[in-house]
């Protein structure tokens, strides 16, 4: 048995590929299957399977698009209600994979249709816990229930989880390892460890989960101040459950142009630093140049699912990495045009007299985008209004235009498109955005 992980950072994704005598089965894909066909490739192996953990709600994955090009059959479980061709995964069921069998538990409670795939050869024995068991942590339970009946649902599948941690492990060794579908820094949980897998036996002795044997305790821990939802999760949900469409396909209809102005909603994608130096007046700076910022996570958190939107990039080499990553979220289908930046006159933004800032901070309305979660932890300035980076839009029009504003968040990622999305809406206000500085108040 041949395992490989494959890490998206951006997302904290982790998708594995198994190989047993040329056989291979993948494991919760992320949109684009391109890796796993080159290992497939390179390991002489045919995929012969295509296994979803559940319906994920964080990224789109490419299940239906590898069962179109290789002829692997999707397993999930029943409860997802898939409406793409696949095959019933659940427990009692089986999939050969060259000498091993590729085993299921359910595991409610991230999702009613959760999963674990249990890998057994000779005396190795693997979990693919998918959003079920994370290292340190376990699935939070609010992401997919809506409605009049929301806390109720969560209620219940907090429930679910206490019983999957309680009873669906137990027979399991603790030199078993774990491989889940999320590390630190994903939104599917609240508290997850920096490593990439873990042993059931460690996260037995240190996962909170596994330590909390009351029910009600459970519960409390599981629902209390989990991370914000942002605005594409059930979006995701509904896409994966129906299959998202082959991404070359889906990508080849955004249209591109050179140095073209635009109109309408903009999401400027450049650094930060050269976003102020000259934009398009009334953009949105989500930084996407580095391997490694989290725009998908902020461009579906601000900008809504079906909400037409266009893309500034600073190079056409950058064009295909753009729409990869849009497609990650599935929103390649609003999304109607990428232009590099045109030659017009562009706004500058103004830059913030830091000393005069430390001294007279009575003179500016401070603005704190972190998310709630974390203001509550602690404020780094006690006059700053807090109003989260995934609400803003919604609230900017609220927020008091009488004194210049400053906007700070944690490190600088997130008050960049605080700033520019206060700027855009706030014509005749002064906004400033603290950016990294916010590190000298802390």
């Amino acid at each position: 048995m041949k395992i490989k992980q494959f890490e998206y950072q951006p997302l904290s994704h982790y998708s594995y590929a198994i190989i047993s005598k040329g056989q291979m089965a993948i494991i919760d894909p992320q949109r684009n299957p391109k890796a796993y066909y080159e290992f497939a490739k390179a390991n002489n192996a045919n995929i012969i399977a295509v296994i979803e953990t559940h319906s994920h709600a964080d990224f789109i994955s490419s299940h239906l698009q590898i069962h179109k090009e290789t002829g692997a059959t999707i397993y999930n479980s029943k409860k997802l209600g898939a409406m793409y061709p696949h095959t019933n995964f659940d427990e009692g069921d089986v999939i050969p994979l060259g000498t091993i069998n590729l085993s299921t538990l359910n595991t409610p409670g991230h999702s009613p249709d959760s999963i674990t795939v249990v890998a057994k050869e000779g005396n190795k024995t693997v979990l693919f816990t998918g959003d079920t068991l994370f290292v340190g942590d376990v699935g939070r339970p609010d992401l997919r229930e809506d409605g009049s009946n929301k806390k109720e649902k969560q209620q219940e599948l907090a429930e679910a989880m206490f019983e999957s941690i309680q009873t669906k492990f137990n027979h399991l060794p603790d030199d078993a390892i774990v491989y889940p579908a999320h590390g630190a820094g994903s939104l599917c949980g609240k508290s997850m460890g920096d490593a990439s897998s873990s042993t059931l036996g460690d996260e037995r002795k240190q996962n909170w989960a596994f330590k909390t044997t009351s029910k009600k305790e459970f519960v409390k821990e599981l629902l209390d101040r989990q991370p914000f939802v942002p605005s594409y999760f059930g979006y995701n949900v509904d896409v994966n459950k129906k299959g998202a469409e082959t991404m070359r396909k889906a990508t080849a209809k955004v249209a591109f142009k050179m140095s073209s102005n635009l109109r309408g909603l903009i999401v400027d994608m450049r650094e930060e630093s050269e976003f102020k130096k000259g934009h398009i007046k009334g953009s949105i700076n989500i930084q996407g140049a580095s391997e490694t910022a989290k725009f998908e996570t902020w461009l579906g958190a601000i900008i809504k699912p079906k909400e037409r939107f266009n893309i500034v990039i600073d190079h056409p080499k950058d064009l295909e990495t753009v729409l990869e990553r849009v497609a990650k979220i599935g929103y390649e289908n609003q999304l109607q045009k990428v232009v590099t930046l045109p030659s017009v006159k562009l706004k500058e933004t103004s830059k913030l007299d830091i000393e005069n800032f430390k001294k007279n901070q009575k003179d500016y309305t401070i603005i704190d985008v972190r998310n709630t979660s974390e203001v509550e932890k602690g404020k780094i300035f006690e006059s700053a209004l807090s109003m989260p980076l995934n609400t803003l839009r919604d609230n900017v029009n609220k927020l008091p235009a009488d004194k210049p504003i400053v906007v700070h968040c944690a490190g600088g990622y997130r008050s960049a498109a605080g700033s520019s999305i206060i700027e855009k809406h706030l014509n005749n206000a002064k906004v400033y955005d603290l950016g990294e500085k916010v590190k000298d108040f802390k």
